[in-house]
């Protein structure tokens, strides 16, 4: 129900990772259905799964105005804090809401113990001995297969949506990075999924991402700007 308390916040206070949610959560479904998991909870999972990003919606990218980006003024530690911290936030706001246990798998899932890897890259641009578990997520790793698509559905909607050139071949070849990504980093060394069920999520992904983000015509511009001059009727009614 996107009516929800924290589903309505999160369409008002965090618009770009609303919009982010909806998508993903198109995927999370085709694929768990297609792969026999349940996909109504990888679709409530997924709508869940950034709640925590309500208390500082204005850190994360999806969310920022162009060219404005408080990280700017933050050092990488204190940015990876934030960053981090949406997913104890997150749990903290479901089970303040009294979001099933199930779901809140999703939340502390989603990022298993994936690194920052852009707060990190930075911070190690001044210090290469900086400890990475300290710029990584808290995990758990996903424990089901439902979480481990949220996973692999999150990585791969936020890459595509980045492309410049959203081409099929160029998005198969972002989906298929991303689940090679998540296999070479242990990330679903603990979720019961298979090579085969993989391959058949990555086909789901491909089909669903390419309608949603492929390449449209480009309008010619008008040769002079449109004006619309006020009807007798409506100068009247003014």
């Amino acid at each position: 129900d996107l009516n929800k308390p924290l589903l309505r916040r999160l369409s008002l206070e965090a618009p770009g990772t609303y919009a982010h949610t909806i998508a993903m959560a198109n995927l999370t479904e085709a694929a768990c259905n297609a792969i026999g998991a349940d996909g109504l909870l990888g679709r409530v999972g997924s709508y869940y799964h950034d709640i925590g990003k309500l208390r500082k919606p204005q850190h994360f990218v999806e969310n920022q105005p162009r060219g404005r980006n408080p990280h700017d003024k933050l050092k990488p530690a204190t940015s990876a804090s934030i960053i981090r911290s949406h997913v104890r936030d997150g749990i903290e706001l479901a089970k303040e809401n009294r979001v099933p246990k199930p779901i809140r798998a999703f939340i502390a899932e989603h990022h298993g113990t994936l690194p920052i890897a852009y707060f990190l890259a930075k911070a190690r641009e001044k210090d290469d001995s900086v400890n990475a578990t300290e710029y990584a997520y808290p995990g758990p790793i996903p424990q089901s297969a439902e979480t481990a698509v949220c996973m692999l559905a999150d990585a791969a909607e936020a890459r595509v949506r980045s492309l410049a050139d959203p081409t099929p071949p160029a998005i198969r070849a972002v989906v298929e990075a991303t689940i090679a990504d998540r296999i070479r980093d242990g990330q679903l060394a603990d979720a019961p999924i298979t090579l085969r069920q993989l391959g058949i999520v990555r086909d789901q992904f491909v089909r669903i991402l390419t309608g949603m983000y492929h390449g449209r015509i480009e309008y010619p511009s008008p040769a002079r700007p449109l004006t619309i001059s006020p009807t007798p009727d409506s100068r009247a009614s003014a």
